[in-house]
């Protein structure tokens, strides 16, 4: 719109807004650290800094991804308790990914107890927001009758949401 694109300028302004304490800024700040994108070099530690001055703000999507930085050991060490935390945090708040992430903890009982019921809960909160990954998870659940009554039918609604969004999983 009448500026030239920089994504040198753009990272620059995030910067100085994540440092008057911008949560969203901080998240995408994060965000350029984790990829590598716009400019900046890949860094870990970076990334996970501003992730954390985001999610200390109840910033959802930074809680999410500090999450999976936790779980994945990326610029943290790895901890599945303190991912499923982070995942608790965003998914308390509505974060349909965060809800998807810790269902899947507690499918494969990384950092929790395994608990198939308890997956359940959370694939279908983050399914009924339309995430096509947590309708796959749900349906395989429904087709195999994992910590749910089996059903067929049941299976085949939540693949066929999950394969109209392009999950072909």
């Amino acid at each position: 719109h009448g500026v030239e694109q920089s994504y040198e300028t753009a990272v620059e302004w995030y910067r100085r807004a994540a440092d008057q304490g911008d949560a969203k800024a901080q998240y995408n700040l994060g965000v350029c650290y984790q990829n590598g994108h716009h400019g900046v070099e890949q860094n870990g530690d970076l990334a996970v800094e501003w992730f954390r001055r985001a999610a200390d703000q109840d910033y959802a999507d930074a809680q999410c991804n500090l999450g999976e930085c936790y779980y994945n050991g990326h610029g943290v060490e790895q901890s599945y308790e303190t991912a499923v935390e982070w995942y608790r945090r965003a998914a308390d708040q509505g974060h349909a990914k965060a809800q998807c992430n810790l269902g899947d903890c507690y499918e494969k009982g990384c950092g929790v107890e395994r608990s198939y019921e308890t997956a359940v809960e959370w694939y279908r909160r983050a399914a009924d927001q339309g995430l096509a990954v947590a309708q796959c998870n749900l349906g395989n659940f429904y087709y195999h009758g994992y910590g749910i009554e089996q059903s067929y039918d049941t299976a085949v609604e939540w693949l066929r949401r999950a394969a109209d969004q392009g999950n072909a999983r």
